[in-house]
């Protein structure tokens, strides 16, 4: 498992009631990387946050960790 998915993973493992439902998926393509994050509907708000806070943050870390590997980074908060 990569640091990156492993993060998003655990950190919304940690906001959400349940988090057996929490399922985090990587593709990874030439030139980006996409973290695909699906969360039981009714908890969605818990991971994107209040005005996008948590989700934002989220991103900004990937972001930054996907500048030492040279890709992009896109976190997709599913339903």
């Amino acid at each position: 498992m990569s640091a990156m998915k492993d993060i998003v993973e655990t950190t919304a493992r940690s906001l959400v009631d349940n988090p057996d439902k929490v399922q985090v998926t990587e593709i990874e393509g030439e030139k980006t990387i996409v973290i695909e994050l699906r969360v039981d509907p009714a908890e969605l708000g818990k991971v994107i946050g209040k005005q996008g806070r948590i989700a934002r943050a989220l991103r900004t870390l990937l972001s930054a960790m996907g500048r030492k590997t040279g890709k992009r980074v896109v976190l997709e908060i599913l339903e």
